[in-house]
């Protein structure tokens, strides 16, 4: 899998600004999408402790940089903290992934209704510009760029609801569930990713047409079906999933 994090320890350089502020604001940014990358696309195990001091060689910073990003993946729901006993990647249950899809569901379901009494042209537009970026990584089968795309996408259909409480809710969901998302795509059974690229072309077409009950019920369905994708995922024998890496 595909990583942001680099593999020679090379520092991460802040770059260059006017004000300290904004620079460490910068930088921290920076260190917490690296590091947030680097736990969704599967490089620590479920439930596995997050190696403090080799991320810390990788990136190229001290302990307390990457202990205030970890407070925030632990705040999106992707790690859990351990009192005195550093962190690990928080592991769901099959019940878990299940009702948290489908809390996703309704929200994504309602987002898009909500956005095609909304949506501007011109934000239909940028998420069909997002769309082709999104199918050119999966023809070059790039994973790690599809999933940037494709989450910028759910996120901008959600922004065009106009609904602040709706949008607070799915931050707060997305999160936990963000890391299963992303492995949902390497369910061996179905081609996941492209039944998802398929999905994406309605969800697309429906929105131009500003089709509301359609959208709806295509974001519904489009999130059962990444459910049963990553509960396959989850449920795979360890030697199948050997045999698949």
């Amino acid at each position: 899998m595909k990583s942001t994090i680099p593999d020679t320890g090379v520092p991460i350089a802040p770059p260059a600004t006017n004000g300290g502020d904004r620079q460490e604001a910068s930088l921290h940014g920076e260190i917490l999408l690296r590091l947030r990358d680097y736990v969704v696309e599967g490089n620590i195990p479920e439930g596995g402790r997050v190696p403090e001091r080799q991320l810390c060689e990788m990136l190229g910073i001290s302990r307390t940089p990457l202990r205030e990003a970890l407070k925030v993946l632990a705040a999106e729901g992707l790690i859990e903290l351990l009192p005195n006993r550093g962190a690990r990647v928080r592991q769901l249950s099959q019940r878990d992934l299940e009702e948290l899809f489908d809390v996703m569901a309704g929200l994504e379901s309602l987002a898009g209704r909500l956005a095609c009494e909304a949506i501007t042209e011109a934000e239909i537009t940028a998420i069909e510009q997002l769309h082709y970026e999104m199918y050119g990584h999966y023809l070059h089968r790039d994973m790690h760029g599809y999933f940037q795309a494709n989450q910028r996408i759910h996120e901008s259909i959600v922004a065009a609801a106009r609904n602040e409480a709706l949008k607070t809710a799915y931050a707060n969901f997305a999160g936990r569930i963000r890391r299963v998302r992303y492995s949902a795509n390497f369910a061996r059974k179905r081609q996941r990713w492209a039944e998802a690229m398929r999905e994406h072309e309605a969800i697309l077409d429906a929105l131009r047409r500003r089709a509301a009950s359609e959208l709806s019920d295509i974001l519904f369905q489009h999130l059962r079906n990444k459910r049963a994708a990553a509960i396959e995922h989850l449920t795979e024998p360890q030697e199948d999933a050997a045999a698949s890496s």
